[in-house]
């Protein structure tokens, strides 16, 4: 029980310590921030199902980016209307981003060297166990550097790509 308070406790100052790297936005006006660097012109819809919340909200969010000239709607294709981040909205993002990672690394930097890579992997270990489907790493991953932690490097991305891949392969063994 004392390692399972520490580690909430962890989650807790985690929480509270990237609050203070928003300067003064919500962490959804933040996730969609990120999520629209790494992944420009998504949709409200898709927005909503990422921030793990409801579209109108979404819109609300949006709202807000769109007044302080971070975003802008594009032409609607069919049902939906792409948004796009401003040149504003970039370089917003990247501070946001640069603000998060610091404030991580100096949390890290009570750590040293090999404490640290032990530390990565038990993390690594429990993200990946964690990890359920490919919409939870998207929702989890929300306010993650994509370009820092690609690919294999991703404990939460390689699972869920583990998992999308299991089907095919019990798929084609019984062909």
């Amino acid at each position: 029980m004392i390692l399972a308070n520490k580690l909430g406790a962890l989650g807790v100052l985690i929480s509270d310590v990237i609050e203070g790297e928003l300067s003064g936005l919500s962490q959804s006006a933040a996730a969609l921030l990120l999520t629209l660097h790494y992944c420009p012109s998504i949709t409200t819809t898709r927005f909503a199902e990422v921030a793990g919340i409801t579209e109108p909200t979404a819109v609300r969010v949006l709202d807000g980016l769109t007044r302080r000239g971070w975003l802008k709607r594009q032409s609607r294709i069919g049902r939906t209307t792409p948004l796009l981040l401003t040149g504003a909205g970039k370089a917003q993002a990247q501070s946001l981003q640069a603000a998060r990672l610091g404030a991580m690394r100096r949390l890290l930097g009570a750590l040293a060297e090999q404490e640290r890579i032990t530390f990565e992997r038990s993390l690594d270990t429990i993200l990946a166990a964690a990890t359920t489907s490919r919409a939870f790493a998207r929702t989890t991953c929300r306010l993650c550097d994509h370009a820092a932690c690609a690919g294999r490097l991703c404990p939460i991305g390689a699972r869920a790509t583990e998992l999308e891949q299991t089907p095919r392969k019990l798929s084609g063994r019984r062909r």
